[in-house]
């Protein structure tokens, strides 16, 4: 298993930019797969973007391709995601994910973080 801890959450303006970041411990967390999922009260938890061991096979969802920007450090062990443009749709608790494929589904992830919260006024 992997330990996953998110910060960077907070409240911004729509317009405006936000870096989160998931450090990751454990076992081998290089090896993994990690995501960003979010989810809004009352919604389901949905993927925004994946980044694969080496950094590839990068995936974003529609509704945040060309605003959001994965990265992975694996010196640091840590995982990145760059929120630019912002906009209220985007309020939601972010979680980060890591697992062994390469899916973008919740059951395809085995460790998951606490979560930080993403708040975006109008």
């Amino acid at each position: 298993q992997v330990q996953l801890e998110e910060s960077g959450g907070r409240l911004v303006q729509a317009g405006g930019s936000l870096r989160l970041s998931c450090a990751a411990s454990g076992r081998t967390a290089s090896a993994y797969t990690l995501a960003w999922f979010r989810q809004a009260p009352g919604r389901e938890r949905e993927i925004v973007a994946r980044v694969n061991p080496i950094g590839g096979a990068i995936y974003y969802s529609d509704s945040v391709k060309g605003r959001f920007t994965i990265s992975r450090d694996n010196a640091k062990d840590t995982v990145y995601l760059q929120m630019n443009s912002l906009k209220p749709e985007d309020t939601a608790v972010y979680f980060c994910a890591a697992g062994v494929s390469w899916g973008t589904e919740t059951s395809d992830f085995s460790s998951w973080g606490q979560g930080t919260q993403v708040t975006v006024s109008a």
